[in-house]
This record gives C-alpha cells, sequence and structure tokens, in this order.
C-alpha cells in the first residue's frame, strides 16, 4: 500500500502546535469531541438513508466503540456512520474549511493559547486526539463506496493518505496515547469520562477492553427526558456535544409544545461569543431533528439571521421523516415552529434581563448588536427587541434601556438624542455632546454597524423620536437643563456675522453652510448634517464600500463665544480677510480631523498650518 504525504494547511499546523504544548487545562474532552464527531457522522448517515435506504442495508444499527489496547498504547474510537473518503479526509482532516480560520488561530496564539473553548468553535475538535497522542491513524470507508482510505499523522505539519482495506462503512481513529497520558488506556478512567460527558449520546456507546464490550451510556435522546431528571450538568454537557462548544451556557431552555403542532426545544445560549459571529458565510446553528432522527445541521428555516448565535435543537412530530432540505422552505409547520421558538428564546431574555441585570449586560455585550440586526430586519418583532436593547450613554458606565432613558428626558425634550460612532471612546469625545452635556442631557452612544440602519427604520420610541445630535439644529434652548448644570449665556462674539459671510465666501462649496452653533460649549467648530441630508457616519460608511462615490457638503458649525473664533471676528473687522480666509480652511480641516475623516488636501493644511504658525511667532 502506497501512502502519499502531504503538508496540513497553515493554520492547522499552528492550531496543532498549540494544541500539543497549550491546552492542558482538561485534556479528557478529547474523547467527548471524537465520540461526538461519531454520533454526527451516525446522524448524517440515517438521515441520507432514509431516501437511499441500501446505504445501510447490511448494518442497519448505529453504534460507537472505544477500544483499549495497553499492549499497543492505543484507544480506538469507531462509528458505523457515513465515513470519508480521500477527499473528506484531506478537507475535514487538512484544513479548516471555516471562513475566519486565519483569525481564529490568532486568537489562540494572542494570549488565549489556553482557552480550550475557542477550538470547538471551528469543527477542530478532532486535533484535541494531539493532546494525548504522539500519533493519530485514521481508516475510513465511505457509505456506498467500496475503497477504504488511511490516513496518519503525528500532527508536526504533515499527513499521510492512502488506500486501504476495510470491512464495512464507518470510521476507526485509533490515537497511540503518550506516555504522560496513560490514564486514557485505563478503563475505569474511560468509562468515567464517557459517562460524565456523553451519557446523553442517543446511540449505544459500547467500551472494550480484553475482547469484553459493555455499554456505559443511557442511549436515551436528552431532550425526550423530563426537566426533572436532568441535572445542570447533563445539560451543560449536551450543550457543549451540540454545540461542539467548551464553555458554560449562558441559558438553557428546554420546552415543549402541544397542540396542533407538537415540537420538543433544547435550546442554549452561549456564553461565549464566537470568532466568525459577524462573517458573512456563518449559518445558525439549531439542528432539526423528526421524531428522535436527525434531518439536517444548519435548518435556516427554524430561527431568523438575528438569532444565529442560539445553539441546540428541535425535534418536531408533525414533520415528515423523509422531508427533503429543499422541502423545509415555506414549510408552514416549520413557519409555527419558528415563530414559537423565536418567542420563547425573546421570553427568556426578558427575564433574565429584568431578573439579572449584570448577567443580561454580559449576554449584551457578545449578543447585542446580533440582536440589532432584528430591529432592522423583522418589524414584527420589534417591540419586544427594543425592550430588550441595551446602550452606553452619556449618563454614565452601566448599560440603559430606551425606558431608562425616556424616564430621564428634560422637561422640554421631545427627541431621544444619539451619536453614532466607531468607538465608545472616539463617540465620548465628540464636540457635537458639548452643549447636551452642559445641560445634563443625556445622548445614547451607538457604535455598532447596524446602528446606522435600524434607528432610521424604526424612527420612534414610545411616541419619542430618534435624532442624531450631528444633524440639524440641536434644538437645546427648548430643553431645561439640570439646575446644577452650568449654562453658558455669553453673548457671541462682536462682528460674527461678518465672520460668517466671509468664511462662506472662502469656503465655497466645501460647506453647504457656515452657522453658529447652539451645541458647542468648548471647541471651536464642528461638521453637523443638515435636517434631511444622511447621517455623517452612514455617508461615511457608505463611501467606504464604494455605495456612494463622495461625501456631500456638511454645515460647518462655529462656537461664537471660542476665543479663536473672536478674534478672527474681530480680524475681519480689521481688514485682515485673506487671513481668516486661510484660518477658515483650518478649521474646516480641524473639524473634519474631529469626525476621523482623511483630509482631501493634506499638503494644503500643512502649508496654511505652517504659514499661521510663522506670523503668529514671527
Amino acid at each position: 500500500m502506497k501512502m502519499e504525504k502531504l503538508g496540513f494547511q497553515a493554520e492547522v499546523s499552528r492550531l496543532l502546535d498549540i494544541v500539543a504544548h497549550s491546552l492542558y487545562s482538561d485534556r479528557a474532552v478529547f474523547l467527548r469531541e471524537l465520540i461526538s464527531n461519531a454520533s454526527d457522522a451516525c446522524d448524517k448517515l440515517r438521515y441520507l438513508s432514509l431516501t437511499e435506504p441500501g446505504l445501510v442495508a447490511d448494518d442497519p444499527e448505529f453504534r460507537i466503540t472505544v477500544a483499549l489496547d495497553k499492549d499497543s498504547k492505543t484507544l480506538t474510537v469507531s462509528d458505523n456512520g457515513i465515513g470519508m473518503n480521500r477527499e473528506d479526509l484531506i478537507s475535514h482532516l487538512g484544513t479548516i474549511a471555516r471562513s475566519g480560520s486565519a483569525q481564529f488561530v490568532q486568537a489562540l496564539e494572542d494570549g488565549k493559547s489556553k482557552d480550550v473553548s475557542l477550538i470547538g468553535q471551528f469543527g477542530v475538535g478532532f486535533y484535541a486526539a494531539f493532546m494525548v497522542a504522539d500519533q493519530v491513524t485514521v481508516v475510513s470507508r465511505k457509505a456506498g463506496e467500496t475503497q477504504g482510505w488511511k490516513w496518519v499523522s503525528d500532527g508536526k505539519g504533515e499527513f499521510e493518505i492512502g488506500e486501504t482495506d476495510r470491512v464495512g462503512r464507518g470510521t476507526d481513529i485509533v490515537l497511540h496515547i503518550k506516555k504522560d497520558a496513560a490514564e486514557f488506556l485505563e478503563k475505569i478512567r474511560v468509562s468515567t469520562i464517557i459517562t460524565k460527558y456523553s451519557d446523553h449520546i442517543a446511540l449505544p456507546i459500547k467500551l472494550i477492553e480484553g475482547g469484553k464490550e459493555e455499554k456505559v451510556n443511557q442511549a436515551a435522546a436528552l431532550w425526550t427526558r423530563a426537566k426533572s431528571d436532568i441535572t445542570e450538568e447533563q445539560y451543560r454537557d449536551f450543550y457543549r456535544h451540540v454545540a461542539h462548544a467548551f464553555d458554560e451556557p449562558w441559558g438553557t431552555l428546554h420546552f415543549k409544545a402541544e397542540g396542533k403542532i407538537e415540537y420538543t426545544g433544547l435550546v442554549f445560549i452561549p456564553t461565549s461569543k464566537p470568532l466568525d459571529l459577524f462573517h458573512p458565510d456563518r449559518k445558525q446553528s439549531l439542528k432539526l431533528y423528526v421524531k428522535r432522527v436527525f434531518i439536517t445541521d444548519h435548518c435556516e428555516e427554524l430561527l431568523p439571521h438575528w438569532l444565529r448565535f442560539v445553539k441546540g435543537l428541535v425535534d418536531s412530530e408533525d414533520l415528515p421523516l423523509n422531508i427533503s432540505r429543499e422541502m423545509l422552505q415555506q414549510n408552514p409547520v416549520l413557519t409555527k415552529i419558528r415563530q414559537g421558538v423565536v418567542k420563547k428564546v425573546l421570553e427568556y431574555l426578558k427575564k433574565r434581563a429584568e431578573n439579572d441585570a449584570d448577567a443580561y449586560a454580559a449576554f449584551w455585550s457578545n449578543f447585542g448588536a446580533v440582536l440589532k440586526e432584528g430591529l432592522y430586519e423583522e418589524p414584527e418583532h420589534r417591540q419586544a427587541l427594543l425592550k430588550l436593547a441595551r446602550f452606553r450613554s452619556t449618563n454614565g458606565d452601566a448599560l440603559v434601556s430606551l425606558a431608562d432613558y425616556t424616564g430621564r428626558m428634560k422637561e422640554g425634550q421631545t427627541a431621544i438624542y444619539y451619536l453614532t460612532g466607531d468607538t465608545l471612546e472616539a463617540a465620548a469625545r465628540s464636540p457635537q455632546l458639548e452643549g447636551y452635556r452642559a445641560k445634563g442631557i443625556e445622548v445614547l452612544l451607538l457604535t455598532d454597524g447596524v446602528d446606522e440602519f435600524w434607528v432610521p427604520a424604526i424612527g420612534e420610541y414610545d411616541g419619542k423620536s430618534f435624532k442624531s445630535v450631528t444633524r440639524g439644529g440641536a434644538d437645546l434652548d427648548a430643553i431645561k437643563g439640570d439646575a446644577t448644570a452650568e449654562e453658558k449665556t455669553e453673548p457671541a462674539a462682536a462682528g460674527i456675522d461678518n465672520l460668517i459671510a466671509l468664511m462662506k465666501l472662502a469656503l465655497k462649496d466645501a460647506v453647504k453652510d457656515v452657522r453658529v452653533s447652539q451645541r458647542l460649549t468648548d471647541s471651536a467648530v464642528c461638521l453637523v448634517a443638515d435636517d434631511g441630508d444622511m447621517d455623517m457616519r452612514l455617508a461615511r460608511l457608505l463611501q467606504q464600500h464604494k455605495r456612494i462615490d463622495a461625501l456631500s457638503p456638511r454645515v460647518l458649525e462655529i462656537n461664537g463665544t471660542h476665543p479663536v473664533i473672536a478674534a478672527l471676528a474681530k480680524a475681519v473687522s480689521s481688514g485682515k480677510g485673506d487671513a481668516v480666509a486661510d484660518a477658515a480652511w483650518l478649521l474646516l480641516d480641524q473639524a473634519r480631523i474631529q469626525e476621523g475623516e482623511t483630509l482631501s488636501d493634506p499638503t494644503a493644511f500643512a502649508k496654511r498650518l505652517g504659514e499661521v504658525l510663522g506670523k503668529a511667532f514671527s
């Protein structure tokens, strides 16, 4: 038998090095991962056999075995599931076939190399075998094919693959156990691990040693048991199995719907945020079963995209067993199930938000931006999602709800004010906030990309409209501020009207207008969008994605009481118009820099700045 030597994908080689040398916090998880993979292989073949019964005709009973051999120092996990051919072995074991794999491995290397929880996120739990084995051999034959294949590697950059004989379909994974992992050759130790981590697997798992075989799990679908009979530890272990995760579930929902449509749901909300949560190729991860028979890993019709972080399964009693994945689309039964599952998840989140604010804040930090996609995409759930939404604001470090915000609105305030920004720090430093802070008016600080879309889509909350502090007039005169707030009542500098006229002439089409600002108290200038114009951050985002060619001119607001503005107004009265015109361009560039924009002509900016500084110190 000739073996061909091939190299691992670069990310796999880096991952295997991390696995072999760093991830020792709980090495026993390797067995859970291999058994989970074996269970998945059997589930997939069971589904295929519904329409192709010949695939299992010679061996209809699915099973998983774990065999120990102290003499050869091997532990073998076997299944009679779907199996793999040459192409499958290379793609499944030689590469990380997931978008964002490079970022995933980088996250492991950058200070998280001991965090085993990241492995399961990318479906690479197989590599955990190298925590306990110095060589792994995989022998497999795909259902419906006659040729078997062998894959061998020591996890050090290369693997070998070639043809081999194998009786029957399925996969054997042979681990050559390291000296310091000899505990995993002990029957009692291995039996304990299987019972702890894999008791919920709905297939019989048999442990073989010295020719003796015994079943070591209950082999009953966990979700079919009564909730009172299931421990938190069993829920946790099932979550880790079904989600291929290593963290704790943040939330567990186990429910049964009865009536015209019957189904059971066992749904989990993770504690950790997946690295590919915002990748466009990411699919939702709710499995679909029909009468305990696995149908599909990723049933897009079961959950909306904005709940893609939810893990678990739904088991229907009403769908036909032979339903195809194509028939799932627009299926009225599945539509009803989807409505029920979404309602259950939103009700659970509402309860946690009301009863455990700290835990909910942690959830929102991980998944709030995803939930906000629902505000834009699904109007039917908008009111429930608005009540769940939490925000940072100028009122302090704590997250606030819209109910919190509206309850604190000032006398005369009719709008919910917000400011969008790339980061919380950048938004909090924005000069547009100065007048609002001076009056003690709270402003929501929105830093997720989706904020640019859901806010205009919904328009208002509880009769209060949303208004960006970077758009139109500030309308601050009509709002009564805090009694203790220091409000500036100084009149604008003398000659301000002549200064504005000169600045308009100098800047021409570079700005839409120049006017005195109500919102500035400390800064000299800022840019705002006029009423009816596109929000400035949204315009920048669209330009970056080449959806618009150029930014429209904005309004330049000037602080009439600022010393620089007063000095320029005085200079206009003294006949120094040319110098003021150059200063107007500098102020415009300053405002652009404050908005995080790149100057269109940095050379001209540097020249003007040099001339102004030269005159100031000459």
